[in-house]
């Protein structure tokens, strides 16, 4: 079990990330939750086997189309056992 807390950079709000990171959290059945900074970021926390993790921090990099990702600050931090995904905020 793996958990990482990334903060997504640059045009990444009302372009539909939060809910392009739902859908690719929950296809791969990876748990936590995602939302919209006061300042213009994306914050989410990923939970779940290591390659699953690691493909929605990739995904985080590019994301959904109208996207312009300028950086990704990932952090990573101990499982809590969250389950299921949400969008908050």
């Amino acid at each position: 079990m793996e958990r990482k807390h990334v903060v997504v950079h640059g045009f990444v709000q009302g372009v539909g990330f939060r809910f392009a990171i739902e859908r690719a959290a929950q296809s791969r059945r990876v748990a936590g939750w995602v939302r919209n900074c006061p300042d213009g970021t994306v914050e989410a926390v990923f939970e779940g086997e290591r390659e699953d993790v690691e493909a929605l921090v990739d995904f985080s990099r590019r994301g959904p189309r109208g996207a312009e990702v300028e950086r990704v600050d990932v952090a990573g931090e101990s499982p809590e056992g969250l389950t299921g995904f949400r969008v908050t905020g």
